[in-house]
């Protein structure tokens, strides 16, 4: 009967289903991973009205968020390596099926949908490829605690220097020196102006953007 004995549809059929799914996913990454980018553009800009005037402690603030949506990028992109080296990897089994007459267990797949099926955004459908694909033959059947979500990890404070850097090229070396953020910024408006409507409203965009990013990472 061979590996796909279990299955109605043919190979073929089966591998062109799961690259489907797949790509849908990679498109939802890609969509994230912009709208991530489109916040950071909006900190970059409030980090520059801030420091113009002198707020170091909200420039430090949205340059961490900056630091930690960066990261969360990475590890999207990181998912969508892990998600082509799967695709491209059934399509060398359709090839290998051509010669043996059956598909064969890869280890570099079975790799690749342990990572994905931890990751919460894509667990559902991973979930559902890793059983079809143990069915087919071409991984082993993944325990159920494999399919558990990865407990968020605490994001560590950003190092100083990491701060200190995107400061720096956001304004232009108006913050951030020698490993160091700088204190020479322009003195910030008296006490009384800064508790006015216009300092609420701009402490309500930080928190909103904090909000957006954090949901995004999310």
């Amino acid at each position: 009967m061979g590996l796909f004995g279990k299955h109605e549809k043919p190979p073929k059929e089966l591998v062109s289903e799961w690259s489907v799914k797949i790509r849908k996913e990679m498109r939802g990454i890609d969509r994230q991973i912009r709208d991530i980018q489109r916040e950071e553009e909006k900190v970059k800009r409030s980090i520059k009205d801030a420091a113009k005037k002198g707020q170091r402690d909200v420039c430090v603030i949205l340059a961490k968020e900056i630091i930690q949506s960066k990261k969360a990028i990475s590890k999207m992109y990181a998912t969508k390596a892990h998600m082509n080296s799967v695709m491209m990897n059934m399509k060398n089994q359709l090839s290998v099926l051509r010669v043996a007459g059956a598909m064969q267990k890869s280890t570099e797949v079975m790799k690749a949908m342990q990572n994905l099926v931890k990751i919460p955004e894509i667990q559902a459908t991973m979930r559902e490829l890793s059983q079809e694909m143990s069915k087919a033959g071409i991984i082993e059947e993944m325990m159920e605690d494999t399919f558990e979500s990865m407990e968020d990890e605490d994001m560590e404070e950003a190092a100083e220097a990491e701060v200190d850097k995107i400061l720096y090229d956001i304004t232009a070396g108006a913050l951030g020196k020698a490993g160091k953020v700088t204190d020479a910024l322009p003195e910030p408006e008296p006490a009384g102006a800064a508790a006015g409507p216009e300092s609420e409203e701009e402490e309500e965009d930080m928190e909103g953007m904090q909000s957006r990013l954090a949901a995004l990472r999310n």
